[in-house]
């Protein structure tokens, strides 16, 4: 029994490489060139997952083979990597818990404003270096080219994912080809229909990256929050190994009146 411990360790840290994966898996999804050309929490997670991964396989070295340095090693950073994924994924859910888009009046889809995001989310998509990486990434991308085929109708009729909203047309507020000067929203002066232009740069455009962000960030929240309550209770099972491994190991009759009795001088050795 008192390897059983050990025996569990092992089997889930084998989860756990399965789990490092899918938080891998899920940092490049949220990456991804043609989708959401972002990489706020990007980074952070490909490193906590490659952490996890390596963690892993220390858990397994340490509970296969016994070894009690392993193990506390592998304890402690395991503590680090679960306090680490905790504190992200709480700042992740709080400067993502902004935004959501309003409703246009006789349309399906929805506009993004700028000021509506937390603001160390704006400050990033406000950097002049860090926007040119998106905007080339978008400018790449399938973005707006399905766009390019729609009728007038298919604007009344169809929905707009946040990317398409805000870089692919002008808000709708703008008015064109009018005699008249009046005066509008910064947007509407930044739109051009060259395909390389569009409205790539308008604030629009960097609202709906962030929305996007917003919402892959919600659809991963809930996987991290399961991934920590696992690691927590490998944590808990890695105490218990980690204390077999360091409890001295008997053999023959190491309880009783007999195994005691080896310790007695004038032991009979012929018995």
């Amino acid at each position: 029994m008192n390897k059983m411990s050990n025996i569990v360790i092992g089997f889930l840290n084998i989860l756990t490489l399965i789990s490092s994966i899918v938080i891998i898996g899920s940092a490049l999804w949220m990456g991804r060139s043609k989708t959401t050309c972002e990489h706020f929490l990007q980074k952070p997670l490909l490193v906590l997952g490659l952490a996890i991964m390596v963690l892993s396989l220390a858990g397994l070295i340490g509970a296969c083979c016994d070894v009690a340095w392993v193990l506390w090693v592998y304890l402690f950073f395991m503590v680090f990597i679960i306090v680490a994924l905790m504190g992200l994924t709480l700042f992740g859910f709080i400067v993502t818990n902004h935004g959501g888009g309003v409703g246009v009046t006789g349309r399906v889809y929805k506009e993004f404003k700028l000021e509506e995001y937390h603001p160390w989310l704006k400050t990033r998509v406000m950097d002049a270096n860090y926007w040119l990486t998106i905007k080339t990434c978008l400018l790449g991308s399938l973005t707006c080219s399905k766009l390019s085929f729609w009728t007038p109708i298919d604007y009344l009729q169809k929905d707009l994912t946040p990317l398409q909203s805000g870089c692919c047309k002008p808000p709708t507020s703008c008015v064109y080809n009018t005699e008249t000067p009046i005066q509008q929203e910064s947007d509407c002066y930044r739109w051009n229909n060259a395909a390389t232009v569009l409205c790539y740069d308008c604030d629009s455009c960097r609202a709906g990256v962030l929305e996007t962000v917003r919402r892959d960030w919600h659809k991963l929240f809930i996987v991290n929050v399961v991934i920590v309550l696992f690691l927590i209770a490998i944590c808990c099972v890695g105490c218990c190994a980690f204390k077999n491994a360091k409890r001295p190991q008997h053999y023959g009759f190491p309880y009783g009146r007999y195994g005691m009795s080896k310790s007695r001088p004038g032991w009979d050795q012929s018995w």
